[in-house]
């Protein structure tokens, strides 16, 4: 698995967040807009700035460890303080697929929204097509809760998404 680290989205990931919207499968599976406005990436870290200001949503980097390369984003959205849940996201940029960096943004996700959120329960929304989100969200023991079918997703755009889970109380949680 790969040593990396989150870091606050900020100006300087705005490339490697915009070579991102290249990829069909995150613009498949993400609530990025497709096709992708000029200067969406500056759009979107301006709502994410925003929400860190008023507590609602949070965006970081996934960087290496060891070199500070881009290798994706992990998000949390939806921060309901008082009822102590969110949602949670990642993205890995492709040329950083097949390492374990999907995994690791999870870990790191969870223990943050854990410790630094006192959450209590945190929710994975993933599309029933994609298995490979699945499997990471099993890896860091989030439980499969249910089916939302025929969901609005982005523009028009309707999908089954599958809700997954993590309690503060779990017995493998990070907490």
């Amino acid at each position: 698995m790969p040593d990396s680290r989150l870091e606050l989205l900020g100006e300087r990931h705005l490339a490697g967040v915009a070579a991102m919207f290249d990829d069909e499968d995150v613009l498949r599976y993400t609530r990025i807009p497709n096709p992708v406005p000029p200067g969406w990436e500056r759009e979107w870290l301006r709502l994410y700035e925003e929400g860190r200001r008023d507590g609602t949503r949070e965006a970081f980097a996934v960087v290496d460890a060891q070199d500070g390369s881009f290798l994706g984003l992990g998000l949390a959205f939806g921060i309901d303080r008082e009822g102590r849940q969110l949602e949670l996201g990642y993205v890995v940029a492709p040329g950083a697929r097949g390492r374990g960096v999907a995994t690791r943004t999870l870990e790191l996700l969870t223990e943050w929204a854990f410790l630094e959120l006192d959450a209590l329960r945190i929710e994975l929304w993933i599309s029933t097509g994609n298995e490979a989100s699945k499997r990471v969200a099993a890896n860091v023991g989030y439980r499969y809760e249910g089916t939302l079918r025929s969901f609005h997703f982005k523009q028009g755009i309707r999908d089954d998404f599958e809700v997954w889970s993590r309690l503060s109380s779990d017995p493998e949680s990070l907490s």
